[in-house]
């Protein structure tokens, strides 16, 4: 199990909070995390860091506007212009860090900011993993979703976790997690520079990307999906598998939205084995 160390990174525009493992391996792994309240990319993608730093270099960094990097002083006038930061910062990262090209796994948010990569930035991209995206047309505006989006109409740590259990699918098995991570995110989604950027992101609506975009991309893509995600719907995946020319699809039955805390063990090996063409 690898070392998870952490520090800030400074590139032109943002100051970027990163969590690593796996420093000096050949092949870069790069984990963008989701939203909702308090979000952190430790909190999603810890296990993931812990498995796969043995052989990879792995990069967990927060977004733009999201827990421990910087935060626009003037909210950002829609969720494109968001968008737009996120890639730049990404790049910005890559640079500073001398990484020419990197292997992304996205969850949900992340997914979307990993797919504007590819169409943006190709050639900064080896494979990518897709885990819960949505954002398509198909997409279900779930109720778990819009109700995640009201939290800080009456915020409170017992919402949140309500919240949270929404995400899984065995609430019971997985109430342990959601209790270790209450307090920091509660803390987190309480800075007030972390509620105005979480206002500005969910302000407006994403456009989803067009499908001629979709169909232009080269690169390999895995998109993993939980059966049972009440967060972003599994017809998602259906839609992006359907236009994606190089596409995997793996679904996890029994599972929401966390798989990569849900079903860690199988997910970390699932991203190994594609990352090791051994899939």
């Amino acid at each position: 199990m690898a070392n998870v160390s952490s520090d800030v990174v400074k590139t032109e525009d943002f100051e970027t909070y990163l969590n690593r493992s796996g420093e000096g391996n050949p092949e870069t792994v790069l984990f963008l995390h989701g939203s909702g309240p308090g979000v952190t990319s430790i909190a999603n993608w810890r296990p993931a860091l812990e498995a796969m730093g043995d052989q990879f270099q792995c990069l967990a960094p927060d977004l733009y506007g999201f827990a421990n990097s910087s935060h626009p002083e003037v909210p950002l006038k829609n969720r494109q212009a968001w968008m737009d930061e996120w890639i730049k910062q990404t790049i910005q990262l890559l640079d500073e860090l001398n990484l020419e090209k990197v292997h992304v796994v996205g969850n949900s948010l992340g997914c979307s900011i990993a797919l504007e990569l590819l169409i943006e930035h190709p050639e900064r991209i080896n494979k990518v993993v897709l885990m819960g995206p949505g954002g398509t047309p198909n997409t279900k505006l779930s109720l778990e979703l819009a109700r995640a989006k009201s939290f800080y109409d009456n915020p409170s740590k017992k919402k949140l976790q309500q919240i949270m259990s929404w995400f899984v699918y065995d609430v019971e098995k997985m109430w342990p997690v959601i209790e270790s991570l209450t307090d920091d995110r509660y803390e987190n989604a309480m800075r007030p520079e972390v509620r105005r950027s979480n206002d500005s992101i969910f302000a407006t609506a994403a456009v989803p990307i067009p499908t001629v975009a979709l169909n232009r991309i080269e690169n390999e893509v895995l998109l993993v999906h939980g059966l049972n995600d009440k967060v972003c719907s599994i017809e998602s995946s259906y839609y992006l598998a359907e236009h994606l020319k190089n596409v995997q699809l793996h679904v996890f039955g029994q599972c929401g939205h966390w798989t990569q805390l849900e079903e860690k063990e199988r997910f970390n090996h699932l991203v190994h084995s594609f990352f090791t063409d051994s899939l």
